[in-house]
Formats: structure tokens, C-alpha cells, sequence
């Protein structure tokens, strides 16, 4: 598909979760966009958690529902296949996420197919622009097959890209494996790169109750809107407008301007609605986004926090993408299952990257380095202690070999660098980006505080999900069906064409 010559926004209200009211927005939507579904049509959430736990890091099933209905609505007989699909946060299976997040029973409510993406053939997507981070990609082969793609995100900030709408949606097109791979100081770059595997011809956003501040722990702000567009790149910018932001400013979504993806100036788009952009924007006033520097966003607390440059410091002297954006989520996650967190949590020192300062640790005071390319050199409770980088360059990770471990092996990870380690002795966790997950059993071990993956709430629904994957993978593997698939692949309809934008000639 062309990217949208003629992009165009709509911003309508939608002050409750109804599904008829979003049916009739979308449907309207849809119509006003002279867009209908057709082939294999493919719907992609926001649901990297959800729960009682994460109530606004997800996608509502009530404005699914009214997106799937409105697509049915249009449907005129040439749709094959209607379809959600998503992989949620890294270790946990997707099935949980849908369980908790109330998909199962919207999805049987609208007959539609669902895809667990990492539960399906991993399928081989070649990059040939001048810019990208490496020559291929995989991403799930209904991903890859789509014809009619909708995305539907979260409205949310991003502690990593600042804001997560519809390009950093993408991050879900990949299984754990692939998405772990350059999700580090380049990760907008990665977020950029992603868009040559399918473009939405339509994206509809959850900006009902939108997220504030995080990502898996947003705080809700109601916002009362259905916003829609027919291309990513304006969509996006006006997205950012109505919170602030200049969207030039948020390196995803100017680099994939840069390579033909569609315009981010407000003159390109054609604004539409029963709300103006300046309405939106009063709605919106004082939005609070993401991008705290891990030092700041620990002040105060038990934890002092030190980030020093990742590699090639002649791009970014911090590591947005990575492991100190990481530690942010790790630490509301556990305040979310142990009210007296923050209480139990030692003193301690985490450092990141390539950090030259003093660490102002005091005898019986925790030492972390998190990441493959921490360093630091200097005196440390009375003796000189030397931390080496055991960074590789990227070029070392390779798509078709990458690994990646689930929950159970972070555990015994975890836990037995823990017990072989001197508490007195600096811990160095090892991986690039160190996860989430990984960073959250890390404080429960050092804290003694709950621990989020034996919560009896979430006991079940983990349990049923995690058999439910891991049954399936494991019949795959005796039927011989490979999981990541090497070679051209059927590409969908929805795949883009992309031709840079012609620059003026310099006088």
C-alpha cells in the first residue's frame, strides 16, 4: 500500500465506554475516510498488561468491540478473515494479558479470530533503506499477511519514547526475542525501522481514559475522545499536538518522516470532528509525559540512581531505550503489589552505562550495575573495584539465532546470581536491555517485598496462560512446523511502499 497522499484526522467525542456510541464513531469514521476491510483484516491492540493491577495500560475490549462491529459494518463482502492479534509484555503470555484485559469474551461476543503473535510462525521481512539498524526483521506471518491492517493503541506516554500512540505500538509486532533486539540507546531508530514491515490504512485510539507519565503503570486522565486517521506519521503529530509536544521532537516519529512514511506538519493534515484541535488541547492541558532521567525519577527514595553514556555516545548521552527506563516500570510494578515497597527497599546504587563519578555508597550499602555496558572504575567501600563492559556491538545479535528466556528461567537467574554473590561485593546483571522482568525479581530479592509473579490474583489466569502457550509450541515442535521461518514471505496488502521524500535542491 501508498502511503496516504491526503491525510486526515478526526478527533470526535466519546466521553464513556459504550460500545454502540464507539461503533457508530468508528463506523462514521470509516465512512468519512471511504474505507472499507477487505482480505485478510488484521486488528492491533495495545495490551502489553492489564488486569486489576495495569487498568489503563491496555486497550479496552469495550472500544474494540465497537471497532470490530463498525468493520463488519463495513464489511461488503470482500473480507476473508477478521482478526485481532497482539504479543503483550516480554515473559508474560499473551493469553493472560487477553484473559485479564476481558478480550476472550468481546471476541466471542463479534465472532472474530484472535492470534497470539508468539504463539505463530516468526516470518522473514527484508530492509533495504539506506538507514536501517540491520537487513532483516521477523515478525509474525499474520502480521506480515495482512491486507487491511487497523491499529488501535493506548492513548499513553512512554518512559523510552516520551509517547506511545500509534508508530511505538509496533513494539508488539515482534515475539521476545526480536523485540529485545536493539531495544537499547536506538530504539527509536528500531521503531523506525518496523514501519517497513505494514502501515495501517486505519488507526482508531483508545483516548477515552488515557495514560499519564508511564507505560504499564499509566496514571488515568480522562480525555473523552475517539481519534482516527488514515495515516501514522499525521496521526501521531496530532497526537502530540493536543498534549504539547512537538512531534518533531520525538525521534520515532521524525525519522520515519524522514523516510517516506507522511508529513508532520499540522498544514499536511486535514483535521475533522466535533472537536477542534484547540478543544482537545484545553482537554489535555498539563498532560504529563515520559522521558525522566533515571537520576530524577529516584530522588527521594531508598534507591540513588547513576547513568553514565551507552555505547557510541556521539548519538545520545543517555539510554532512553533501555535498561534505566526499565528500572522506572520495575519499581511501580512492585508498588503496585507491596504498598510498603518503598519502606523494605534498602539503600542502594544502580548504575547504568559508562558512569564516571563517585558512588557515594556507604559500608553495607547494595551496589548494582544493570546492563551490558555498564563500566565504572573507583573506590568503593574502601577498595578499588573495576567494572568492564561486556558490550557487543549489534552486529554480534543476529535475528535468525536470537534466544530469549520466559519467567521461570529469569527467576532461577536471578536468583542464583543473588545467592552466589557477596553482598558486600558489587551485582552485575548481565543483558542488553536488562528487562523489566528481570530488574522487577532483582528489587524482590534484594527488598524482600511481594513478589508481582506469585501474586495469588494473577495465580490462575499465569498459569492457564502460561500451559496454554507452551502446549501449543510444544505440539508444533512434534508436527516439525518451524517457528521462525527463513526466506521471502507472503507479503499482505498492507505491506508499504515507501520512497524517501524529495528533498529541494541546495542553492
Amino acid at each position: 500500500m501508498k502511503i496516504a497522499s491526503r491525510p486526515r484526522v478526526i478527533i470526535r467525542r466519546c466521553p464513556t465506554y459504550d460500545v454502540e456510541q464507539i461503533r457508530r464513531i468508528v463506523r462514521e469514521g470509516l465512512e468519512e475516510l471511504d474505507l472499507r476491510p477487505h482480505g485478510r483484516t488484521l486488528v492491533k491492540p495495545n495490551c502489553v498488561a492489564s488486569g486489576p493491577s495495569f487498568p489503563h495500560a491496555y486497550t479496552r475490549p469495550e472500544f474494540l468491540e465497537g471497532v470490530l462491529r463498525a468493520l463488519q459494518d463495513r464489511n461488503d463482502g470482500r473480507v476473508k478473515e477478521l482478526a485481532l492479534g497482539e504479543r503483550c509484555g516480554i515473559t508474560l503470555p499473551t493469553r493472560m494479558s487477553f484473559d485479564g484485559a476481558g478480550y476472550y469474551p468481546m471476541l466471542q461476543r463479534t465472532g472474530v479470530k484472535h492470534y497470539h503473535f508468539e504463539e505463530e510462525p516468526q516470518v522473514e521481512i527484508r530492509l533495504t533503506h539506506k538507514e536501517r539498524l540491520r537487513d532483516y526483521l521477523f515478525t509474525p506471518e499474520p502480521v506480515a499477511k495482512a491486507d487491511f491492517f487497523v491499529n488501535c493503541p493506548k492513548f499513553k506516554s512512554h518512559p523510552w519514547t516520551t509517547v506511545t500512540f500509534s508508530m511505538k505500538n509496533y513494539i508488539g509486532i515482534q515475539d521476545d526475542r526480536h523485540r529485545l533486539i536493539d531495544h537499547d540507546h536506538r530504539l527509536d531508530e528500531k521503531i523506525a525501522d518496523l514501519q517497513y514491515i505494514v502501515q495501517p490504512q486505519f488507526i482508531a485510539i483508545d483516548a477515552i481514559v488515557a495514560g499519564e507519565g508511564r507505560m504499564l503503570t499509566p496514571i488515568p486522565r480522562k480525555l473523552g475522545l475517539v481519534i482516527m486517521g488514515n495515516s501514522q506519521a499525521a496521526f501521531d503529530a496530532l497526537c502530540c499536538h493536543i498534549i504539547g509536544v512537538d512531534p518533531y521532537t520525538v525521534d520515532h516519529l521524525r525519522l520515519a518522516s524522514e523516510r517516506g512514511f507522511g508529513s508532520l506538519d499540522l498544514d499536511a493534515l486535514e483535521i475533522s470532528g466535533d472537536v477542534t484541535l484547540e478543544e482537545a488541547q484545553a482537554m489535555a492541558k498539563g498532560f504529563k509525559v515520559g522521558l525522566v532521567r533515571v537520576e530524577k525519577y529516584f530522588e527521594g527514595s531508598h534507591i540513588t540512581a547513576y547513568a553514565g553514556p551507552p555505547p557510541e555516545p556521539e548519538r545520545t548521552d543517555y539510554c532512553w531505550g533501555g535498561c534505566p527506563g526499565a528500572l522506572e516500570e520495575a519499581i511501580e510494578i512492585l508498588r503496585l503489589y507491596d504498598e510498603q515497597c518503598d519502606e523494605k527497599m534498602p539503600r542502594m546504587h544502580i548504575v547504568f552505562g559508562a558512569y564516571e563519578g563517585k558512588i557515594d555508597a556507604a559500608p553495607g550499602e547494595r551496589v548494582v550495575f544493570i546492563g551490558d555496558c555498564a563500566k565504572w572504575s573507583g573506590n568503593l567501600h574502601g577498595r578499588l573495584v573495576n567494572v568492564e563492559s561486556l558490550y557487543k556491538d549489534r552486529a554480534h545479535k543476529d535475528p535468525y539465532h536470537a534466544k530469549h528466556d520466559d519467567i521461570f528461567a529469569k527467576a532461577v537467574t536471578v536468583m542464583r546470581k543473588m545467592a552466589t554473590t557477596d553482598p558486600s561485593e558489587p551485582l552485575r546483571l548481565e543483558g542488553c536491555p536488562v528487562s523489566v522482568a528481570e530488574q522487577v525479581l532483582t528489587l524482590v530479592e534484594i527488598g524482600k517485598t511481594k513478589n508481582p509473579y506469585l501474586s495469588p490474583a494473577d495465580a490462575v489466569r499465569f498459569s492457564k496462560g502460561y500451559l496454554g502457550w507452551q502446549g501449543k509450541a510444544l505440539m508444533k515442535r512434534i508436527s516439525g512446523k518451524p517457528y521462525q521461518i527463513h526466506g521471502p514471505c507472503e507479503r499482505g496488502q498492507a505491506a508499504p511502499e515507501v520512497s524517501p521524500p524529495t528533498l529541494p535542491d541546495a542553492e
